[in-house]
């Protein structure tokens, strides 16, 4: 017992003791500067002075620059409350523009510390990004001009639907309306400026957004205004940053209160919306859908 594939472990066994500090060394040191770099997280942020959020550039009345160059919306709303309760300002904030394909990559990249933009959960994108509670309840709905309103899927047979990519639009048609020719665009403000211009019979975005859009653009209506499952929004963080999503799921469910979102909505949606919608049926408070 004394040799084991040539090695004298007698004659050795000091080697072999020191050897294996060395590696107990090693795994401590790696764990606690892991622990380190997560605690970190939180003091990046504080020691910057900002915080870096990404949101919609053209996506009224969610997250849109205003004509004084100035981001605006339900979104950008909370953005600013975040950066009050974690830097004690409510403009230390690096507003990062975001496409709906790029929200992801903005994360996983560290361009981003948090998505707020209209960021809807689903397995897929959790699969690769970690969600907070959500803060807004949302399912899709199809826009289309009035004179020749959608108002069921079957009429968009042998149509143009438009959609934007990387959003739940694009899923949910590619996977359940296959027949359905869909028409793709980068950016929310070229699907619809070509639904105004005719190169599509109708446009499938979140229905919050397109009861917004149908209101201000007379001529359009929100035909379809549900269709699929309804589904939330929340804040999204890169996979697997555990302090910075902890923080943001205490400012929902505690800090907040249980009117702040509501507030929010009247600042910014109500304007817009009137009394054509109901707040219940998009607000949601401390994270609790109903």
């Amino acid at each position: 017992m004394k040799k084991l594939m040539g090695f004298n472990f007698s004659g050795n066994r000091g080697i072999l003791v020191t050897i294996a500090a060395l590696a107990l060394m090693v795994m401590v040191s790696a764990c606690t500067g892991g622990k380190k770099e997560a605690a970190n997280e939180l003091d990046k942020i504080k020691q910057a002075g900002k915080i870096r959020i990404g949101v919609f550039a053209d996506k009224h009345p969610f997250g849109y620059v205003d004509e004084n160059g100035v981001f605006q919306g339900y979104d950008v709303y909370f953005a600013h409350r975040i950066a009050k309760d974690l830097l004690g300002d409510e403009n230390a904030i690096d507003f990062v523009t975001v496409e709906p394909a790029s929200r992801v990559e903005h994360l996983e990249s560290d361009k981003v510390d948090i998505i707020l933009a209209n960021f809807t959960v689903t397995p897929a994108r959790a699969e690769v990004v970690d969600f907070a509670l959500p803060y807004m309840k949302v399912s899709l709905g199809v826009v289309s001009p009035t004179s020749a309103a959608i108002t069921d899927v079957s009429q968009l047979q042998g149509k143009k639907l438009l959609i934007i990519k990387g959003t739940t639009a694009e899923t949910y048609f590619t996977e359940k309306h296959p027949e359905i020719e869909l028409v793709k665009f980068d950016q929310i403000s070229e699907a619809f400026a070509a639904l105004k211009d005719g190169r599509g019979d109708a446009l499938s975005q979140d229905n919050t957004l397109l009861f917004a859009w149908a209101i201000q653009n007379p001529g359009f209506t929100a035909g379809i205004g549900s269709i699929g499952s309804l589904d939330t929004i929340a804040p999204a963080v890169r996979k697997g940053n555990k302090v910075l999503l902890d923080w943001l799921n205490n400012e929902i469910s505690s800090q907040l209160g249980d009117t702040f979102f509501h507030d929010d909505y009247n600042a910014t949606l109500l304007p817009v919306y009137g009394g054509s919608v109901d707040p219940e049926s998009v607000v949601v408070e401390r994270g609790v859908v109903k």
